[in-house]
């Protein structure tokens, strides 16, 4: 049976010692942290996963409420993720608004995508600056708004539309780079929407 309490009580209730609760708050969120990873790093994912929503509990007096569990979720995630990167890569500075996934040497599993659209899009997303293709994947996969992408970033809602629309140039550039005549059929976001959406489905296991 599905639990639909709100996850601010969810969160609640796990820091409180309720187990089920907890187990109800990660399964809720599994599928969403778990794109958000995979996309990023072919090690650890579960336990970054995991990490994730126990800080998440171990700092639940920070939220408040005043936004959704979501986007407080997801700023949790990205700092994780940028501690999982800087764990395996000790001698090196950090930007990335500049470094890529595969930069820090996270090369997608050839097991993860087979079709071709969708494998190419992986590859082009892992080529672009991490903080670009997190606010891309925000945007395509959970459905984010502006001011939603702006809070797990930490930055001003303006700053999010020029970073989507710079992503977004860059994206297609990686595309054109790595597949060439086969992104002849993008010729709108809507396409580039729908290869994200393919994408989407392969990661969650549905295609």
């Amino acid at each position: 049976m599905l639990d639909d309490r709100p996850d601010r009580e969810l969160l609640i209730l796990w820091g409180d010692g309720d187990l089920l609760a907890g187990r109800a708050l990660f399964d809720r969120h599994f599928d969403s942290l778990h794109r958000f990873f995979r996309t990023k790093s072919d090690d650890g994912v579960e336990d970054l996963i995991q990490q994730t929503l126990l800080a998440c509990v171990e700092g639940r007096a920070r939220f408040r409420g005043d936004s959704s569990f979501r986007t407080y979720m997801f700023q949790v995630a990205r700092f994780q993720l940028y501690a999982h990167y800087r764990a395996r890569n000790r001698e090196r500075d950090f930007d990335f608004e500049l470094l890529s996934a595969t930069a820090l040497a996270e090369s997608p599993s050839a097991a993860l995508v087979r079709q071709e659209d969708a494998r190419f899009l992986l590859h082009a997303l892992r080529t672009i600056p991490v903080d670009a293709q997190i606010v891309l994947e925000l945007w395509f996969w959970e459905e984010m708004c502006g001011a939603e992408i702006a809070e797990v970033l930490g930055i001003a809602e303006a700053t999010v539309r020029s970073r989507l629309r710079r992503a977004l140039i860059r994206l297609r550039e990686q595309l054109e780079a790595i597949a060439g005549g086969s992104t002849a059929a993008l010729q709108t976001d809507d396409d580039l929407q729908r290869w994200a959406g393919r994408l989407r489905a392969v990661i969650d296991g549905n295609e």
